[in-house]
């Protein structure tokens, strides 16, 4: 079934794709630009019925790195999408306009690590202190 997957979203984002790492028969990486995020988390989630299961981002010191986790439930596959973005300038286009159960996560990634989801529909504090200093920001390593 990861074949089957992998070989669907290779059939229709080919030239898009950076890199493949299959770190197990059903754990599957795939790099993107971050300007191809979106239509690829639209395809998985709306073509696929892939369920996305959760963002995660982390600082990598030169970037920040986020993966979009999506599920295939029956299969026990897990597929996770990675980009890197610019870390003095770090935004890309949200997925919740197509995946409205990104709308927390992105939230949370923007309060903790900065993230500005562009077109997301509420940027409001999650988790910390209404008084947490403006641009400090928990998970960056600074």
């Amino acid at each position: 079934m990861a074949e089957e997957i992998l070989a669907r979203i290779k059939d229709k984002f080919s030239t898009r794709i950076l890199k493949v790492f299959e770190k197990s028969p059903h754990r599957i990486y795939i790099d993107f630009d971050s300007k191809d995020i979106p239509k690829v988390a639209n395809f998985i989630f709306r073509e696929m019925r892939g369920r996305l299961s959760t963002v995660t981002g982390i600082d990598t010191r030169r970037n920040i790195e986020l993966l979009y986790h999506f599920s295939f439930d029956s299969s026990g596959t897990i597929v996770s999408l990675r980009t890197l973005i610019d870390r003095d300038n770090p935004e890309i286009e949200s997925v919740t306009p197509v995946i409205k159960g990104a709308e927390w996560i992105e939230r949370e990634i923007h309060e903790l690590l900065g993230v500005d989801f562009i077109n997301h529909p509420n940027l409001k504090r999650l988790l910390l202190f209404e008084d947490w200093p403006e641009g400090k920001y928990p998970l960056r390593r600074e």
